[in-house]
């Protein structure tokens, strides 16, 4: 019997099992690294080597060899939680310069894999709990994080670590102290996963500091375990204090120097990269708090000295592509410029790309600089600058990931027409290679009108039920995120999965990217500043109105909305503001109290609440529970360690002392994203009977 669309969802992890992904490329292009799990149902991942002109792939190390050296760390799951890792086995790795040696993680114990024979070997490395072990460029040596320490070692020819030649590199007795780990805000918000980052000689490496005795502390309990003590987890709040991060150059001849900058003026850390050409050495982007200047430095490790290279301001808060700063091989400054309409690359400081093409992100610098970037909203395209110009090297889908060296390049891509993701390889001389994809085919075949709609030209997506006859009256359901960091709208097929599987239980399905979302420019993304209720909601109600003025079989009096994290916050603002016209709603995960949520995402849209608390009153929840008069159920993981657990059960409590009747369905021991495949797969399945009969959709 076939796999329900629900249970097949949960089983492939999303369709996201058995496609090839996390990609790298040596610096002489001849050999691309990648992980891929054996089938689109088992979420072991090993790592896979190609070698260009070669006549096919090969397995590196199956993970199923490799033995754990015990339960997986909290440090390993928090930082599996940042990147919302569903897989196992080996999940991230590290590799050298010439893609000979790589080194892995798996279950705590570290692992050096020989790439050109095949093969792993594991590495005894001293100092407790161990996560985030990464060779240097050189493939010399290993440095690694264990507890709140940071440790480095000299690799023999082996593999394994030299006699002796561990040691700590830094650490303190203060529990409130690390070295070489990124803060919450850091990896959760700024993209930046890191906190130690190799010198490409691998005679050092730079190293943060995390000081978080200023950070408040929200426990994380296990209600269905009481006996279970709480965990203290240092979350920043809105208007609260930040970790202190400073940088040190740490020498592995035990030399150390702190790096300066105006610390008081410039309090976040966003980006440390160290570009591998020449010896130009590490560059920084340092930001201050309020967002509205961004600087890149250029570090010189010897002296802790500092130069400014570029500066930006903006009133509401500076925009950079991931990937960026960074140089090319002669040297120049690779950043960006932001007009009120365009995200731009530039290359010491005068722009490469045209206006209306926005940047997405930068994926390699060398020669020439391999990019993503968006001419329409709904697709993501990879092109290539040079010298010469500009050059289109896939267009028409949403690229997921690119990678580079020397003559090779290797871009990851979605698109509508088929299922999976198209890994090719491209190298000068070589005939092109499509690396083999093991994802599950979907057992639903989305359908999906995506067209702009109403003045703004907002980005739809609207879906039927398969083989819906046409006067047929629907109920809809909305099915937004819509909001600041994410779209839902794209040309890829993968992204309608769910969404057509909700339209075959009897919905006409609406999806809908309004103000605030990426893909249309810097002053768009800039719309929703100081109110994250008003403009989003508005738009989806506009964007729903022009749909169902086009399509008669929608019918407006029975409409649904529900989504997750920011799209949880809507769907829950929609029932409570707007309920003339959203009559039920499933909030997972959802903010609800903005004075609740991280410093760096909500500052940056709202300001300080103890400056500016009128946004905060404009944008929370807990003011408009005494409205409620339609169906709302609130989803939440206890463990959400991103947006707490305490933003729905404040929600909750007001709506109680209000006399208004909800539902509550709390996930023991779930993140901010479920991860067991039995909760996915039945939470799905819940929401659709609370949905069904809050609306009466007969799917």
């Amino acid at each position: 019997m076939p796999d329900s669309f629900p249970r097949q969802q949960a089983r492939t992890r999303r369709f996201g099992l058995g496609s090839p992904r996390s990609f790298s490329v040596s610096a002489d292009g001849r050999r691309v690294v990648f992980l891929r799990s054996p089938a689109g149902d088992d979420p072991l991942t090993s790592m896979w080597v190609f070698d260009v002109g070669s006549s096919g792939e090969r397995l590196a190390i199956d993970a199923a060899g490799l033995s754990a050296g015990g339960p997986e760390t909290a440090s390993e799951r928090a930082r599996r939680e940042r990147v919302r890792e569903r897989a196992a086995g080996i999940v991230s790795y590290s590799s050298e310069r010439s893609a000979r040696r790589a080194v892995t993680v798996v279950g705590g114990r570290a692992w050096t894999v020989d790439l050109d024979r095949g093969g792993a070997e594991p590495l005894d490395l001293p100092g407790g709990e161990l996560f985030d072990a990464r060779i240097d460029p050189s493939g010399r040596r290993v440095a690694w994080c264990a507890g709140r320490d940071l440790w480095a070692a000299e690799l023999d020819t082996a593999g394994a670590v030299a006699h002796g030649s561990a040691r700590r590199l830094a650490g303190e007795d203060d529990p409130a102290v690390r070295w070489g780990q990124a803060e919450l805000v850091a990896a959760e918000e700024m993209g930046r996963r890191e906190g130690y980052w190799w010198a490409p000689d691998g005679t050092g490496l730079l190293a943060a500091r995390v000081d978080e005795t200023g950070v408040g502390t929200a426990w994380i309990a296990d209600p269905a375990h009481p006996q279970q003590p709480p965990v203290p987890h240092r979350y920043p709040m809105a208007g609260g204090a930040d970790a202190e991060v400073s940088l040190w150059w740490l020498s592995l001849d035990g030399r150390r120097q702190q790096v300066t900058w105006d610390r008081e003026r410039f309090g976040y850390l966003p980006v440390v990269t160290w570009p591998d050409a020449g010896d130009a050495g590490p560059l920084l982007v340092v930001e201050s708090r309020d967002h509205s200047v961004a600087a890149v430095l250029a570090v010189s490790p010897a002296t802790g000295t500092t130069e400014l290279l570029a500066e930006r301001s903006d009133p509401c808060w500076v925009s950079w592509p991931p990937g960026t700063p960074d140089r090319t091989v002669d040297g120049a400054l690779v950043w960006a410029e932001e007009t009120d309409d365009t995200l731009r690359l530039t290359v010491d400081g005068a722009p490469i790309t045209p206006p209306g093409m926005q940047v997405r992100s930068v994926a390699h610098v060398g020669t020439s600089i391999l990019f993503t970037a968006s001419t329409e909203p709904t697709t993501v395209e990879c092109w290539q600058w040079a010298p010469s110009g500009l050059e289109a090297l896939d267009r028409g889908g949403v690229v997921v990931a690119a990678a580079a060296g020397g003559a090779t390049t290797v871009i990851a891509r979605r698109n509508m027409a088929a299922p999976g993701v198209d890994a090719t390889v491209r190298s000068a001389g070589a005939d092109p290679f499509r690396l083999a994809d093991h994802s599950a085919v979907p057992v639903v075949q989305p359908s999906v009108r995506i067209t702009p709609v109403g003045p703004d030209r907002l980005q739809a997506g609207l879906l039927l039920p398969s083989g819906h006859r046409p006067g047929t009256r629907l109920p809809v359901l909305v099915r937004p995120y819509g909001g600041p960091g994410a779209q839902r709208v794209l040309a890829d097929r993968h992204a309608w999965l769910e969404d057509q599987w909700w339209a075959d239980q009897g919905f006409a399905v609406v999806v809908i990217d309004g103000r605030g979302t990426p893909g249309r420019g810097p002053a768009w993304e800039r719309t929703v500043r100081g109110d994250l209720a008003g403009p989003v909601l508005d738009d989806q109600v506009a964007a729903l109105h022009a749909l169902a003025a086009d399509e008669s079989d929608l019918d407006l009096g029975r409409v649904g909305i529900m989504g997750w994290s920011f799209g949880g916050y809507l769907a829950a603002l929609a029932v409570l503001r707007r309920p003339e016209v959203f009559h039920a709603a499933v909030a997972g995960a959802p903010v609800t109290e903005w004075r609740l949520y991280d410093t760096y995402y909500t500052e940056r849209l709202l300001g300080r609440p103890d400056l500016t608390p009128e946004p905060y009153e404009r944008s929370s929840l807990l003011p408009l529970a005494a409205g409620l008069r339609r169906p709302l159920m609130l989803v939440h993981g206890l463990a959400d360690d991103n947006v707490l657990v305490a933003h729905s059960l404040q929600l909750s409590q007001h709506l109680t002392e209000a006399g208004r009747p909800h539902s509550f369905l709390p996930l023991t021991a779930t993140t901010h994203m479920p991860a067991d495949p039995e909760v996915a797969e039945h939470l799905l399945v819940m929401q659709l009977q609370f949905l069904a009969g809050a609306l009466g959709a007969t799917g």
